[in-house]
């Protein structure tokens, strides 16, 4: 988790957030980020975008990036071009043609994301795809959860 978090913050975006729920994660976030707790994680995914999203709305952020902590091999560059990406409300990072976290999400498309469940972002890019832009990226977005995917990685 740490190094997505590194190569988010090495994108030189106004503030790293990181949510957490089951575990505390006070002693492996890296310094510089801003780390807030999802009492309902139990619940999905949604709600820890809804944690991230009303404190993005209280610090006045214009769009939020959001991506995975289970994805260390995402590099800042990928961050970065998402960011700069607002062509559209809705911007998603693609490696190899394939869409995958980071992804750029402007105020005015918060209050369409679900609030419950385990999906995100994606829900919405369903719904309106005439909203979405995608931006290719370099990196890889190897989904690393278990010690066995990192070895595979590594």
């Amino acid at each position: 988790m740490s190094w997505a978090v590194d190569h988010a913050l090495g994108a030189g975006l106004d503030e790293a957030i990181v949510i957490e729920g089951a575990a505390d994660l006070s002693q492996v976030v890296p310094e510089g980020a801003t780390l807030l707790h999802n009492p309902q994680w139990r619940e999905g995914q949604a709600g820890s975008l809804r944690v991230a999203l009303d404190w993005c709305e209280r610090q006045g952020h214009a769009a939020a990036v959001v991506g995975l902590g289970d994805q260390p091999l995402v590099p800042a560059e990928a961050w970065r071009r998402v960011a700069e990406d607002a062509t559209r409300p809705i911007v998603t990072a693609t490696f190899g043609g394939e869409r995958r976290p980071p992804v750029r999400l402007a105020r005015e498309v918060w209050a369409s994301l679900p609030v419950t469940g385990d999906e995100g972002a994606r829900a919405l890019m369903r719904r309106r795809p005439h909203d979405v832009g995608e931006v290719a990226c370099p990196g890889e977005p190897a989904d690393v959860d278990t010690l066995e995917d990192l070895t595979r990685w590594s």
